[in-house]
């Protein structure tokens, strides 16, 4: 195509719950496009955005995929976007770097979970967002249904430009409410369905008519010059209404509802039209905050501007290696061209341009702001990275991933498994931000933070195909402690004779409470050289090494006062080794007269739910010895904050997600370490 240019690129992302038919819908645009030469299918495992072993084996998407076309001189930059909760990070980044989301929602089954936690993303960053009904040809598929869901779920500003022909099985057409006119489709023959434009069918002229004009009165309300020349009865022609629409979009105060079907091609022509006609340009959004320091600026959308480059996705493919897939935030790009990592401060040289469509590539000779590129080979970088010019070190902030919600500990299966599994978990990790990594000391464990279950599974399926990695879950252990809770004292001797110089240290400690998080205090009240000065710190090492070993029963020992008030030494035969030994003894002597008492760590947990769900929540958390701190209502949501024992969360990510249907959210943090009951 011709030299492309900030205003003929379009970045659209398909947001909506898992299943809803995002992947189908971005196949059906590529074939009826001329992209790909045939229709591919979820079900089969062929289509261009699902490529990962993982997706085809579960039919979901679990990794963000993208897929160009060109229509009309127009390059549409198509985002498919997964719909489980597990990978929100995916749509975060997905809404950062488009200027139009399109919420896909199933005539079957309506408005669900995170159909509503995608539309408020969106809406959070005032992103133009629109509306398509798809499945239209499944069983249990209802138009009106969804529609009346979709308008009492996301309120004013939902204004259907079509209305579907058939249902069902029978689903064969869409009318176009601007210029009143059906487009009956032959769905007999191959997919993608071929339209013909015709007249609207007898029994739906009258509520087209209806339908019509509450869409009409919806755009030109925003306009006052066309409001006055529809209320003075003249007809609005489509090109007027269609700029006026296009504006709402953009603006973000309409939301146009489309019909289609992905499986059948119904609409999907009209579709692409759509998102080329009315979609924003990637020019349209204002200057972009960057970040150099502490100071912000902001740069603009414009091809002659610096280079400038946000890693927004990371893959890893099998002979091409590791491929950066880069939003163009300004400049023109073109093969060699030198940038700076503004993360690592090194030199990036870009010596391939490609063009990314699925897992499949494609070489160009430059990519222009607001478009997106592959760059195969880059060194240190992962995504959430800038590239930027030498002598700018400008960062592009790109959305970070939330905490991990589930932790796992996992061990390799051999030592041959044990030498590759850190390394590998980290290379997971650059490719993924939203996977934590934790080598755990204390517990000798490597612990996996992931978003949820399935994220886990695949994490681990990923780690065996792409390293050849296997490796046993377990469950964390919970880091307990112990402390006391009454003084006592001990004293400890440490005596042994061999064949030359003994070893010779007596210890007397004292041992006192302090406040929970205080950790250890060592005093010297040693008076008269019972311990001569240089022993004193082995004394103190002594201890230490005991309470890191364990208590009465087998945890830390913490907030402990400890004092040295007197004890014995041999001029011969004491040496440090007998006073570290010797304050040990005491130590532990000590410690079972102290009244010995295990703390567990509280987590403090921020959970936001619908209100409705709130009785739930509450009920669930009291029943893992929770106490709410306090609630706050915004939108409709509950956010409710609590003070819970962290072990009763190991698995809080699973049972939140069967408790609210997929539409909760959670954050949790450790607060402090309270008596275990």
């Amino acid at each position: 195509m011709a030299k492309l240019s900030p205003s003929s690129i379009r970045n659209v992302c398909l947001i909506g719950h898992h299943g809803a038919g995002k992947t189908a819908l971005a196949e059906a645009l590529l074939a009826v496009t001329g992209t790909i030469p045939r229709l591919g299918s979820v079900e089969k495992g062929t289509t261009v955005c699902d490529f990962e072993p993982e997706e085809t084996q579960r039919q979901l998407s679990v990794s963000l995929a993208i897929a160009p076309f060109e229509l009309d001189g127009i390059k549409v930059n198509l985002l498919d976007v997964p719909g489980y909760p597990d990978f929100s990070a995916e749509l975060a980044i997905a809404l950062a770097v488009s200027d139009l989301a399109v919420l896909v929602v199933s005539a079957s089954d309506g408005v669900q979970g995170q159909t509503e936690e995608a539309w408020r993303a969106a809406a959070a960053l005032g992103l133009p967002r629109m509306i398509v009904v798809s499945k239209l040809d499944r069983e249990r598929a209802d138009f009106e249904r969804v529609l009346a869901e979709i308008r009492s779920a996301f309120g004013a500003g939902v204004a259907p430009v079509e209305l579907p022909i058939g249902s069902e099985a029978s689903f064969r057409g869409v009318i176009d409410l601007l210029d009143d006119t059906a487009t009956i489709y032959d769905t007999s023959s191959t997919p993608p369905a071929k339209g013909t434009e015709g007249p609207i069918p007898a029994e739906l002229v009258n509520h087209e008519h209806e339908v019509h004009e509450q869409l009409v009165e919806g755009i030109v309300v925003a306009d006052d010059d066309l409001m006055s020349r529809y209320l003075e009865g003249e007809t609005i022609e489509r090109a007027e209404l269609e700029g006026a629409l296009a504006s709402g979009i953009a603006s973000g105060s309409v939301f146009p509802v489309l019909c289609a079907s992905g499986a059948s091609g119904v609409g999907i022509d009209r579709l692409a039209n759509v998102l080329v006609e009315l979609a924003p340009p990637a020019d349209h959004r204002s200057p972009l905050e960057v970040l150099a320091g502490d100071t912000t600026s902001e740069v603009e959308c414009d091809p002659e501007g610096p280079a400038l480059l946000a890693v927004c996705k990371t893959l890893s493919d099998q002979h091409a290696g590791r491929i950066s897939l880069c939003k163009v935030i300004s400049g023109t790009i073109r093969p060699d061209t030198v940038l700076v990592n503004t993360r690592t401060r090194t030199e990036e040289r870009l010596h391939v341009l490609e063009l990314l469509r699925g897992h499949a590539t494609a070489p160009v000779s430059e990519a222009v702001a607001g478009d997106f590129v592959a760059v195969p080979r880059l060194t240190g970088t992962k995504t959430g990275d800038t590239l930027a010019p030498k002598g700018s070190p400008v960062s592009v902030p790109l959305p970070e991933p939330d905490p991990p919600a589930l932790h796992a500990a996992v061990k390799p299966s051999s030592r041959a498994d044990e030498d590759k599994l850190m390394s590998s978990l980290q290379r997971l990790a650059e490719e993924d931000p939203s996977i934590a990594v934790t080598r755990v000391d204390e517990t000798h464990q490597t612990v996996l933070g992931t978003a949820g279950e399935v994220h886990l599974s695949i994490t681990l399926e990923r780690l065996t195909r792409k390293f050849g990695v296997h490796v046993e879950r377990e469950e964390v252990i919970v880091p307990y402690r112990e402390t006391i809770t009454q003084a006592s004292d001990a004293e400890g001797r440490y005596k042994k004779q061999t064949g030359g110089h003994g070893q010779f240290g007596v210890v007397h400690l004292r041992l006192e409470p302090l406040a929970r998080g205080e950790g250890f205090q060592f005093h010297d009240e040693v008076v008269g050289g019972a311990i001569p000065r240089q022993y004193i710190p082995a004394v103190e090492k002594g201890v230490m090494e005991a309470m890191e070993q364990g208590g009465q029963f087998g945890y830390p020992v913490v907030d402990v006062s400890v004092t040295c008030d007197d004890g014995k030494f041999h001029s011969v035969d004491s040496s440090e080794m007998s006073f570290k030994m010797a304050g040990a003894l005491a130590f532990r002597t000590a410690l079972e007269k102290a009244g010995v008492v295990v703390l567990e760590p509280i987590s403090q947990l921020m959970v936001t739910v619908p209100a409705e769900l709130q009785g739930d929540v509450l009920g669930d958390l009291h029943a893992k010895r929770g106490r709410v701190q306090g609630t706050e209502s915004s939108d409709g949501m509950q956010t409710i904050t609590a003070l819970v024992p962290t072990a009763e969360l190991s698995r809080y990510a699973v049972d939140l997600r069967a408790l609210t249907g997929g539409r909760g959210r959670f954050r949790v943090s450790h607060d402090h370490y309270d008596v275990k009951p």
